[in-house]
């Protein structure tokens, strides 16, 4: 279970770089991308694709991403996040967020006898400074019990 400790730590570790942005403003790695650095994450966009997205470099892939980061958020769909999160091994990422829809068995697979510390099941935007719909899921969770401790 995700730890309010661990979530703290994650969004303390910038800069963080998000896998799986998407240049389409309607896909949600689009989304989190523009709302986390509108509200000041020092974000870093990842996208094969993509050289920039919204003004912001953006690097091909984890492995080529600058050696201070060392925290990613994972935004892909399932059957990629496997390879980021081995990509993300050796580059010696030691933080990873699997944001809720991204995760799969063979990613957490790959996770459970690593050093990284990370985070399944719970959303980044309802974590960093969450307003509007997602301060309203936080606090169901927290009615709930659900919120992490």
């Amino acid at each position: 279970m995700t730890t309010l400790e661990q979530i703290n730590e994650f969004i303390d570790s910038q800069p963080i770089a998000i896998v799986g942005v998407s240049r389409n403003p309607k896909k949600f790695g689009y989304t989190a991308f523009k709302e986390l650095k509108e509200k000041g994450m020092n974000i870093i966009p990842v996208n094969p694709l993509a050289d920039e997205i919204m003004g912001e470099k953006s690097y091909q892939s984890v492995k080529m991403l600058p050696p201070e980061v060392k925290s990613i958020i994972v935004v892909t769909k399932k059957n990629v996040t496997a390879s980021v999160i081995r990509e993300a091994k050796e580059k010696g990422i030691t933080k990873v967020w699997i944001q809720q829809m991204a995760d799969s068995k063979e990613a957490l697979d790959e996770l459970k006898d690593s050093e990284i510390n990370f985070i399944t099941g719970e959303c980044i935007l309802m974590h960093y400074k969450p307003h509007s719909i997602h301060k309203f899921h936080a606090s169901l969770k927290k009615f709930f019990g659900r919120f992490p401790k």
